[in-house]
């Protein structure tokens, strides 16, 4: 187990449980306690956990985002699977709206190389088309960023999404389940996702299969709104059955 997965590992642990002593997390990773403090330090330091002695609990309330930096570590591998299936919806031509967040950002390091026209919606996406031109038109939003993530939001980004009319809207997902439909963490965010589908012909969820069957604080729109989810084989089936039930194509990578 690498520093990344262990990483993840711990923080999972101890935002499901609560709280977690050095001692269970050194059986829990094979890692040595010494290892362990260390992790929870680095972990603390990003806002993923708070450290007290002996182990360390959760920071995070329900329903609350985990940090950027944490999620750009988990399911990483699902994630590039996901992005390649998604750019391959894309046909060469297309104007694309690309939300925010990690699996989107892997999006955008593919369209990046293709003959595509995007509106990224987050300022890491943004320098990803910006600090190696490819063939792929950039569009440049307004908004606010949000603090870390650099998710642009508010009036500027909302009249930007209002100005144009893309073939497609790629939307990340904090939360998605066929009861709830897309959900998110923060309200400012489901507004920009709610204006993106409105603003496109269609619309393509991407979410690994760890956010499926959850539901966040925000509603954006019901599953049978959003044309096509492209998701892992950690996806609940009983969750896919029932998004095709509702009329949204699934595609599995």
């Amino acid at each position: 187990m690498n520093t990344a997965e262990r990483h993840t590992l711990i923080a999972q642990t101890v935002r499901d449980a609560g709280s977690a002593t050095v001692l269970e997390l050194a059986h829990l990773t094979g890692a040595s306690e010494m290892t362990v403090r260390r992790d929870l330090d680095t972990l603390a330091a990003q806002g993923a956990l708070e450290r007290f002695r002996g182990g360390a609990r959760t920071l995070l309330l329900r329903g609350e985002e985990p940090p950027f930096a944490l999620r750009a570590r988990e399911a990483v591998d699902a994630k590039r699977r996901i992005a390649a299936g998604v750019s391959a919806l894309i046909a060469d031509g297309e104007s694309v709206l690309l939300d925010s967040g990690t699996t989107c950002l892997e999006v955008a390091r593919l369209l990046r190389e293709r003959p595509v026209t995007v509106m990224p919606l987050s300022l890491p996406a943004v320098h990803v088309f910006g600090d190696a031109p490819g063939p792929a038109t950039l569009l440049v939003p307004g908004g606010r960023p949000r603090a870390a993530e650099g998710a642009l939001t508010g009036p500027l980004a909302l009249a930007s999404i209002n100005a144009l009319r893309f073939d497609t809207a790629v939307l990340g997902c904090c939360a998605l389940s066929a009861a709830d439909g897309l959900t998110a963490y923060d309200l400012d965010d489901a507004t920009v996702k709610q204006a993106a589908m409105a603003a496109a012909r269609r619309t393509v969820v991407a979410a690994d299969g760890g956010k499926l069957g959850r539901t966040a604080f925000a509603r954006v729109a019901p599953a049978g709104s959003l044309h096509t989810l492209v998701t892992d084989g950690a996806a609940p089936a009983e969750e896919l059955a029932a998004f095709e039930a509702a009329g949204t194509a699934v595609v599995g990578v």
